[in-house]
This record gives C-alpha cells, structure tokens and sequence, in this order.
C-alpha cells in the first residue's frame, strides 16, 4: 500500500484524536486547501517512509454510525492512474473522485468497487516517495 487517507467531519478534533492515539503530527498540503488537507508524519507513516497518509475534510455525509466501513480509503500505487481508473470504470466501478493531480504527490483518483467499497489509485509524481 502507497497511501491511506482518512476523511473526517471536523479535520481539527479529527487531528487531536489521531495525534493523542498515534502521537501524529500534521502538515498542511500545498494544493490541498480545498478539502483541508494534511499530510500525516508518524513513526512508520510520512513522506520520507514506506508509507504515506492524508486526512481530509469529508466530502459528503458522513456514514450511518454502526455501518461496518464508516471512513478511511486505501490507495494503491499505479503506474497509470488514468489507464486504471478507465479500465475500473470499465469493469464494474463507479467514479467517486476522478483523477486529480497533486503537485509533488501524484495523479490519483478513487472509484467505487461495486461492492460499496472506496479504493484509491496513485501514480507517484516523479521524484516522490
């Protein structure tokens, strides 16, 4: 997995939950100001690691409490983030957020997986971790 991301209602109370249970601190997205996004930096999770991850400001209602998937998304990197949104439109899914560029991140866009589960793809900007 290259990415993950967390949408949440109230990004502030979201961050102090996420920074008091995992000890994560938060930086601002360039680009992001939109959906008040942060880039997460933790002991396994940040920029320079393995791994990446996002919160963001929820962008619709949020899920019914007692649902069994209420937030986060998994993004798996792609080496065409265009080629495989299509070929999941093609295939079953359905758009959730189409390809997006995110300037030092990636193009990277999410579907539906016609099972009522939100994926995310990436491509990596050249350079990126």
């Amino acid at each position: 997995m290259a990415h993950f991301e967390i949408h949440l209602t109230d990004v502030a109370r979201g961050m102090a939950f996420y920074k008091g249970l995992f000890g994560w601190s938060f930086t601002a997205m360039p680009g992001g100001e939109d959906m008040d996004y942060h880039l997460i930096d933790g002991d396994q999770i940040g920029m320079d690691k393995d791994l990446t991850g996002g919160v963001m400001r929820r962008m619709g209602d949020a899920p019914a409490a007692g649902a069994p998937v209420r937030g986060g998304t998994m993004t798996f990197e792609v080496t065409d983030c265009d080629a495989s949104y299509a070929w999941a439109l093609e295939n079953g899914g359905a758009e959730a957020l189409p390809p997006m560029d995110y300037p030092g991140i990636g193009r990277c866009a999410y579907v539906e997986d016609g099972e009522g589960n939100i994926v995310g793809m990436i491509t990596p900007a050249e350079g990126a971790a």
